[in-house]
């Protein structure tokens, strides 16, 4: 009997934008196809996709080269030249594999990249384009203008529908969904990058060491963002190499000049759609021409500790390290889901400890977790290799039966960088958002509006200006949004800013760290307007005071609402966007 051969994983290097002399701007009119293979053999890209603009005639063109060469050759026609050039081309094809597409411009100049398997007939890829108000001119020339199109949800559904990825073109950047300065509103914005449709956001910073680059505002962290999004980068070339114009400025990169690495078996279009649709982000990373990879368990330590990401030394039952990582799969799992890193520290400067008989400790935590977490609730644990090390992965998805309970009646939520356990408004909350779960039936609506996932979504009544200002708040940190006395004793009512939620009868003494910080801030260091530090623009806005929280710089912030001032306190940077970002650049200076 046959033995059976198992396909190991490996790191496949493709380019899943690249346009051809079928795109009315391609900027070489003297490549060909086969050019454009050829280009991408130098550069050892495994698997391209041709997206030109609007049309699929670029792949379909070199479809029907190859057929007319096989034609003559089979008829003994064929010129010397004409059999060279077909057996470079079946060379090429046995090492990379092709993929068709296109780029679609949707409404308001919105571009959106469409990749289909090399299954799919021309007829249906060019059929979905039409379902999409694109005109035959604009299919037939591959403009990149088209005029009254389709929707960018629309698009979405229809390209997902017709077995396609669908990747937001260049999303940070012109033309992209996720571009910073466009003001067309949020809730529009949030749904153009956390559909359920959409597999994948191109950024054109990816490998960008900015701590404000898109993968990381896109990391699950935000309120309004929970869904963590797959960030991956393409040349989208317009020429077989690098051009400039006469002053040094970059006109277009070149075929796999700018990729992305895939942990796959094999290259095909199965594999690739298999990990679009995987929570799995440590299988994508952006390739290195100078081969120094990108170690992910490093990348998610330099991220350090959030409300999505935490780290345990050990899964040791003595010194409560295995109770503590339940915590936070409890935690995680009634917030926005998370990942648990296990045999190491969250400071990337210190040496990795890691695990020893990792898939034994695996096996534990995975009965563990059964055992203890009510109700049932479905991980992944993975091991990973990181610095000759072995580490174990926990994949907390956001739990839709919440709350969850340790122990049966010990329920926890995340808060900024702590696993705490839930109060009394919040297991209120967790409470309606089950059921809102229960009686939801289409992942449509869930997905339709994501901040629902871990709120109401409606301001606190008594807030209605914070909703109005164009000035959105931070959407981290807290904020003391008023006292009540009784008996003698002081009680607070506290605000997280990064859900919106309110929590009555707090008390300093057993309040979490960050309230206690807010409330005997508040209490003994009430704000001096005169000394804080404003804006020159938007003057609403000013900075009151710096100070560390472990590794991380918080910032307490001061908004002009009314006449009064809000004060937010232990605001993050992650929490921190549009014009206060301003505060952090002048810390830093």
């Amino acid at each position: 009997m046959a033995k059976k051969t198992t396909l190991k994983n490996r790191w496949i290097n493709a380019d899943l934008h690249i346009h051809t002399p079928a795109s009315a701007d391609y900027r070489d009119p003297s490549a060909t196809y086969l050019d454009i293979l050829q280009r991408a053999e130098t550069r050892n890209v495994e698997m391209i996709a041709f997206t030109d603009h609007n049309t699929v005639n670029g792949y379909a063109t070199m479809q029907r080269e190859i057929e007319q060469l096989r034609y003559l050759r089979d008829l003994g026609r064929a010129e010397p030249n004409e059999l060279k050039r077909l057996k470079d081309y079946e060379r090429l094809l046995q090492k990379i594999l092709v993929l068709p597409g296109f780029e679609f411009t949707a409404t308001f100049g919105f571009h959106i990249l469409a990749i289909f398997p090399p299954t799919k007939s021309i007829r249906e890829i060019e059929y979905i384009l039409l379902s999409l108000n694109v005109p035959l001119e604009a299919i037939e020339k591959g403009h990149s203008e088209v005029g009254a199109s389709a929707d960018v949800l629309r698009a979405y559904e229809a390209i997902h529908q017709g077995g396609g990825l669908v990747i937001a073109a260049h999303a940070n950047s012109a033309n992209g969904v996720a571009m910073r300065g466009m003001d067309f509103g949020g809730q529009t914005r949030i749904a153009y990058t956390q559909s359920e449709f959409l597999h994948a956001l191109e950024l054109t910073d990816l490998t960008s060491p900015n701590r404000n680059s898109t993968a990381r505002f896109f990391n699950g962290t935000k309120t309004e963002y929970p869904r963590k999004m797959r960030c991956i980068q393409g040349s989208d070339a317009h020429a077989l190499d690098t051009q400039t114009d006469k002053r040094g400025k970059q006109l277009t990169l070149g075929v796999g000049e700018r990729t992305t690495e895939y942990l796959l078996t094999e290259p095909t279009f199965a594999n690739l759609a298999e990990l679009f649709q995987s929570s799995d982000f440590s299988r994508s990373r952006p390739y290195v021409q100078s081969g120094q990879k990108q170690d992910y368990v490093q990348t998610a330590r330099e991220e350090g500790v959030s409300i999505i990401q935490s780290f345990h030394v050990s899964a040791q039952r003595q010194g409560g390290h295995l109770y503590n990582i339940l915590v936070d799969v409890c935690a995680f799992a009634n917030t926005n889901g998370g990942t648990i890193y296990i045999g190491l520290e969250a400071d990337s400067t210190k040496p990795i400890v890691g695990v020893q008989n990792a898939q034994k400790v695996v096996n534990e935590l995975s009965q563990a977790i059964d055992r203890s977490l009510s109700p049932q609730l479905k991980v992944e644990l993975d091991i990973l290799e990181t610095q000759g090390q072995n580490v174990i992965r926990i994949r907390v998805p956001l739990g839709k039966a919440r709350p969850y309970a340790v122990d049966e009646y010990k329920i926890y939520v995340r808060d900024e960088v702590e696993s705490s356990l839930a109060v009394r408004d919040e297991l209120v909350r967790l409470v309606e958002q089950g059921l809102q779960f229960a009686h939801t039936t289409s992942t449509q609506d869930l997905e339709a509006s994501p901040s629902a996932l871990v709120t109401d979504g409606l301001p606190h009544p008594s807030l209605p200006e914070a909703f109005s200002l164009r000035i959105s708040i931070p959407q981290t940190g807290v904020e003391v949004v008023g006292t009540e006395k009784r008996n003698g004793q002081n009680y607070y009512i506290m605000c997280d800013l990064r859900t919106g939620n309110i929590v009555h009868h707090v008390k300093q003494e057993s309040a979490r760290k960050l309230w206690q910080y807010a409330i005997k801030q508040r209490e003994s260091n009430p704000i001096d307007e005169s000394k804080i530090q404003w804006a020159s623009h938007p003057s609403a806005i000013g900075l009151w005071r710096v100070y560390k929280r472990g590794q991380d710089t918080r910032y307490d912030l001061v908004m002009r609402v009314d006449g009064g001032l809000r004060v937010f306190y232990g605001v993050s940077e992650a929490g921190m966007d549009g014009a206060w970002l301003q505060f952090i650049e002048s810390e830093e200076a």
